[in-house]
């Protein structure tokens, strides 16, 4: 009979009522649950429980039943309100309360719903602290700053946590003025009242009231500073100009002579080095362990670089807000650009220094934090060294160095002509690796010190470095995949050593990860000389999983989930930053970040009078890396070149033109899925892979073969690289040198 009993009650959970899509989401927020820990509870994966949340799936038995039991709980303490209606300002939103002291506590930085009041989905305000333990902020006459909320809808699915009491009110504001009023626009919605009629004054009120900054990302690290972001109106109320002229934007900031300036020094406040620019830090001497610094960025000055973060500054003060508060939540608050931030990122999630043990009188001081690169700079090897590093000011003026002097790691820009078979074929399809580099620096074991030179080394793949060797030997018609040999067409495929893909000539320098992949095609290796790093680490991994998850929360949030079949999956991506915009802008801002601070780690001399043979300012830094940045650019190709031979082995297709991380095919359909190898929608193991995952790959875009032979034939230039117009198949001469 138990059994009977049983597979009714399985009929009825396989029935059992959800409420619709929006309705799950509102509840989980309103009790202040994250998507992770309803997806421990019910056993399944975060991006199942977001799934059902978006309305792209349903839940089956057995955890339809758990799932709807939840939600009736839910529902039950969560009573649905009577309408959506956009929130307004209400007395029980309290006034601003006044900060605390900014100690390095570990907290969290993503604000929660309030489980008391639940509001409309368009727009879950944050939970008001209590304003009985705190004091509240006042206006210039003395009464209590209002605090609103606006009705821009919050469209991302942040996850729920407890709230900073520091930092009610999120890491950043946009600061508007409208009729001599100054509103501060925050995260989650809320507009501050600002009472300060002077940059120092805003300063103050920011640190003493506003409330705003973001936990620290790592143990041994501090709390983000307030970020402000001033419109051109908050830039005319406070007697800054809102543009910039054409020597103020070469020399990257206003005179130190402006009136607002000397306003600044006045009041007692500093600037760095970089002044009063695009992106400035005002800050007094730290006294202890109180910090006191607040950040600008100016969009009008042109702080929000458009090819990367797109229109962002000419949005209205709350949406861009919410764009900016996306990313700071989800990557950090922005120290300036995308490749500042990316490489503030890494020292953020692995701090130079940590507190060390007590001595014997109890005190503690700065050690070195394990995995970290330290608080001062190294040399690079010379190899490693760009033209006109302090390293090779011994080498006579216009020397070049060949690869046998310099380690040349860079990202692909390889074309070939078509063959007659390919020609036959109607389509040229292009995939794009996403988030490539990213996944290249995953797991990567980096160096933390300074290199040691050896002689005649046996070779480590373990070991990071740069190695002297010879490659040439290395035939792609006929390579090791796995514990089998097979036969390639080696002239149709581009060489995994060197960026043009040609096949190396004798002894060049290159990063471990390329020549450990002449070793894994089943070729002996015999280095002539080496730089090597014997103390390493996997440095970047955390800074990956930061971005990472950044990337693939966002790309959820516009409909594509890390789940969806294939042709899902490209339906998906059809025009996805169409159904939000704003959201779309984070996702570019996003990757920008990964390519921008790789870029960092090899910062070249930026004007400022340099001359070849002199430091650099950017050679100051710890994070001054190139070999960690070579490192990364060479596991990316490697990690391509990998998944071409097998796609080659297994399908007898051969890429036409690959640039960095796209990949064109000759195809006989228009979409990936016409020549990429899916059995029963499963993917070729270690080949290509339709998905949003940092690694797989997405649709770039799709041309005829006809119109790929037509533009070689304009430009009388066979081996033109397809690749880079393969998106909209726009080609300009200036494009190709015309």
């Amino acid at each position: 009979m138990s059994e009977l009993f049983d597979a009714v009650d399985a009929l009825v959970a396989s029935r059992a009522a959800l409420p619709p899509p929006a309705e799950r989401k509102r509840l989980r927020t309103a009790h202040g649950l994250t998507i992770e820990e309803v997806a421990a509870a019910l056993k399944v994966r975060r991006a199942t429980v977001s799934g059902w949340e978006a309305g792209k799936t349903e839940p089956r038995p057995p955890e339809r039943d758990a799932y709807a039991r939840l939600l009736n709980q839910l529902a039950e303490l969560y009573p649905a309100p009577p309408a959506p209606a956009p929130p307004v300002a209400t007395p029980a939103t309290g006034p601003a309360p006044a900060a605390e002291p900014s100690t390095p506590e570990p907290s969290t930085s993503t604000p929660a719903p309030s489980p008391v009041t639940p509001q409309p989905p368009p727009a879950p305000a944050p939970a008001p602290a209590p304003a009985a333990d705190k004091t509240p902020a006042r206006t210039a006459d003395g009464q209590p700053t209002p605090r609103k909320t606006t009705p821009v809808p919050a469209k991302t699915s942040e996850p729920a946590a407890p709230r900073d009491a520091r930092f009610e009110n999120g890491p950043l504001a946009v600061v508007d003025a409208e009729g001599g009023k100054v509103s501060a626009y925050c995260v989650g919605g809320q507009i501050l009242d600002v009472p300060a009629t002077s940059l120092p004054s805003l300063v103050e009120w920011t640190l003493s009231k506003a409330r705003l900054g973001q936990p620290k990302l790592s143990g041994p690290g501090r709390p983000a500073d307030p970020l402000l972001v001033l419109t051109e109106a908050a830039l005319e109320h406070f007697g800054l100009p809102t543009a910039l002229t054409d020597e103020e934007k070469r020399a990257g900031r206003i005179p130190d002579g402006h009136t607002t300036v000397r306003q600044l020094a006045r009041a007692d406040w500093k600037l760095t080095q970089r002044g009063l620019g695009p992106w400035a830090r005002i800050y007094r001497p730290a006294q202890g362990s109180e910090r006191q610094c607040v950040q600008l960025c100016i969009p009008a000055w042109h702080a929000l670089d458009t090819r990367h973060w797109g229109h962002a500054a000419q949005l209205p003060p709350a949406e861009l807000a919410r764009v900016l508060g996306v990313y700071a939540t989800r990557v950090m608050t922005p120290r300036g650009s995308t490749a500042v931030t990316g490489l503030e990122l890494m020292t953020a999630l692995h701090p130079p220094t940590r507190a060390s043990e007590p001595d014997a009188a109890g005190r503690r001081h700065p050690e070195r934090n394990p995995g970290s690169l330290g608080t001062q700079p190294v040399d690079p090897a010379p190899c490693e060294a760009p033209d006109g590093h302090p390293v090779l000011a011994h080498l006579p003026r216009f020397h070049v160095r060949g690869p046998d002097e310099k380690l040349f790691e860079e990202a692909y820009d390889w074309a070939r002509p078509m063959t007659d078979a390919e020609c036959t074929l109607p389509h040229l399809v292009g995939i794009d690796v996403n988030m490539a580099f990213a996944a290249g620096a995953n797991g990567l074991s980096v160096g933390l010190d300074a290199p040691t030179h050896v002689t005649n080394p046996e070779f480590d793949p373990k070991l990071p470095g740069s190695w002297l060797v010879d490659l040439s030997h290395v035939d792609l018609s006929r390579v090791r995949l796995g514990k089998e040999w097979v036969n390639l067409d080696g002239d149709l495929l581009p060489s995994p050593f060197t960026p043009k893909g040609d096949r190396p000539q004798g002894p060049a320098w290159y990063a471990t990860p390329t020549v450990a992949y002449a070793t894994e095609l089943g070729y002996d290796v015999q280095p002539m000389e080496a730089w090597l790093r014997h103390h390493h680490g996997r440095y970047l991994d955390n800074w990956y999983k930061r971005l990472r998850d950044a990337y693939l929360t966002t790309m959820a949030d516009l409909g594509v989930h890390t789940d969806l079949p294939p042709a899902e999956f490209l339906t998906a991506m059809d025009s996805y930053t169409d159904r939000d915009p704003d959201l779309g802008l984070v996702v570019s801002a996003i990757k920008a970040t990964v390519k921008g601070g790789l870029g960092k780690l090899r910062e070249r001399p930026r004007g400022e009078g340099w001359r070849p043979g002199q430091p650099w300012r950017a050679l100051s830094r710890p994070t001054w890396r190139p070999d960690i940045r070579a490192a990364v650019i060479s596991r990316t190709r490697i990690n391509l070149h990998r998944k071409i031979v097998k796609h080659a082995a297994h399908t007898g297709q051969y890429p036409v033109a690959v640039l960095s991380d796209c990949v064109v095919y000759a195809s006989p359909g228009p979409s990936p899925l016409d020549f990429l190898p899916y059995r029963d929608g499963k993917p070729l193991p270690g080949g290509f892979k339709l998905g949003v995952n940092p690694g797989l790959v997405k649709h770039e875009g799709t041309q005829t073969v006809l119109w790929g032979e037509e533009v070689r034939e304009r430009f009388d230039a066979p081996d033109l690289n397809l690749a880079r117009y393969i998106k909209d198949g726009t080609v300009t001469d200036t494009d190709t040198g015309e």
